[in-house]
């Protein structure tokens, strides 16, 4: 693309991984004047999924696992709307202000980095007593919740209601649903020696996979190990089973399985994000956004994708699989920004472009402290060592030297005294005491 007498107008739909990096990427390499970028987020904020569970656990203080995109995005615009369609043919993106009204932001420059959503299955009760485990919002909610079961399980005195409350279902066996069960059940079990009427051995936790196996992205081994720590701990693994209904807490699994769980929290899966359907932009069966190892959108000129909604071919895997795609994980969307800001720049200043090349690190799991998986450069580790190299790889990966530093601080801190096991439920609705005080 020729230099232009005005600036090029950059528009960067979310703010995530790859919304993130491809800005900071800008940023820094842009000449003044060369080009504007704006990037479109409705959270004010990045957030850092991998140290949700730890933040959900209490291991790690909320505000930290999130990082300010008005702070370091300082030579960036950033909007907080969210997208509603996005028209390549007029070079506009259409944006809803919190208020419900609606405003054309046009552009020269595309970058789609929506990420993805939850993906819900049709399931009878799922959309009235699931929750997800996607937002730093949903892991301070899901805590308060856990907690505030454990307050509501000590004062009842109905058996059948207690054994309710004290059961917790988790659906999905990938990385977010196992880390989520191993850092909430180490925390509630904790947290159990501060009621005098519940044992560790009253808390009911179950894990429900459709999958024959957990962790698909280390070694099936290492599946095995984690499927054998969870149940030493008490945790019941339903694998190669689905959930039929959660109709008003009723859980029934497909092998015949039935209980009651007031608690039931579902990561079985990601989208792409719905707003790619409505675009006139080029989708794949999954309805990610098709593009070229440069990370430019096929047949679709100034216009970028990368992350868990593009579907990237994957050049390190391309000689055994001609139609590989990159996995939609944080590895790849990390690595995938960095040479996506540099594509961008060099395609401004009529460059060259590179092709996105990474081979798989590995991956790295905790299961509550101190314990974990790991399969990194082909290397496997388990326990105490894999929980450490969990610890040292997401605090190095963290964006800015703050985030990494109050992390650390907080890890130090939780070394130093007991974690804190007290429940905030009011944050969920704080409002409630108000209005019962103004009706009394």
């Amino acid at each position: 693309m020729a230099q232009k007498s005005t600036p090029t107008r950059i528009v960067i739909l979310g703010g995530g991984y790859v919304g993130l990096y491809t800005a900071l990427g800008l940023q820094r390499r842009l000449r003044a004047g060369e080009a504007s970028v704006t990037v479109i987020e409705p959270q004010p904020h990045m957030t850092y999924q991998p140290f949700l569970p730890e933040a959900a656990g209490g291991a790690i203080e909320p505000r930290h696992v999130v990082v300010p995109l008005r702070r370091v995005l300082k030579r960036c615009h950033v909007l907080n709307v969210r997208v509603a369609r996005i028209e390549d043919h007029r070079r506009t993106v259409t944006v809803e202000r919190p208020d419900g009204t609606h405003d054309e932001v046009e552009y020269d420059v595309l970058v789609v980095a929506l990420g993805a959503v939850a993906r819900l299955m049709p399931v009878p009760g799922l959309a009235e007593r699931g929750i997800a485990f996607r937002t730093i919002g949903e892991a301070i909610y899901l805590r308060n919740h856990v907690l505030a079961k454990l307050d509501e399980a000590a004062v009842t005195e109905d058996p059948e209601r207690r054994r309710k409350l004290l059961t917790f279902t988790f659906v999905g066996g990938g990385f977010a649903g196992i880390e989520a069960l191993g850092e909430l059940e180490d925390m509630a079990r904790f947290a159990t020696r501060y009621y005098e009427n519940i044992q560790p051995s009253d808390l009911r936790w179950v894990l429900v996979e459709a999958a024959g196996r957990i962790l698909p992205e280390v070694r099936e081994s290492l599946g095995v190990y984690t499927v054998l720590q969870l149940e030493q701990r008490g945790i019941e693994v339903y694998l190669s089973t689905l959930a039929k209904s959660f109709e008003d807490g009723h859980v029934v699994l497909s092998d015949g399985t039935e209980f009651d769980s007031d608690t039931i929290v579902w990561t079985a899966g990601v989208k792409a994000n719905p707003v790619l359907t409505g675009s006139d932009l080029p989708l794949d069966e999954r309805g990610r956004v098709r593009a070229t190892a440069e990370l430019q959108v096929v047949d679709r000129p100034g216009v970028w994708t990368a992350g868990d909604n593009a579907a990237v071919p994957d050049l390190a895997r391309i000689a055994e699989d001609p139609n590989a795609l990159c996995q939609p994980n944080a590895q790849h969307a990390v690595r995938q920004a960095h040479r996506l800001a540099k594509n961008i720049v060099a395609s401004l200043r009529d460059h060259p472009l590179k092709p996105y090349r990474h081979r798989n690190a590995g991956s790295v799991a905790s299961l509550g402290l101190h314990k974990g998986v790991a399969d990194i450069y082909n290397i496997k580790l388990k326990g105490f060592l894999a929980w450490a190299a969990h610890r040292g790889y997401h605090v190095a990966r963290v964006p800015t030297f703050n985030r990494k530093a109050r992390v650390v601080a907080d890890w130090l801190l939780g070394g130093l005294f007991r974690r804190e096991v007290v429940s905030m439920g009011q944050i969920s609705n704080p409002r409630a005491e108000f209005a019962r005080v103004s009706e009394s």
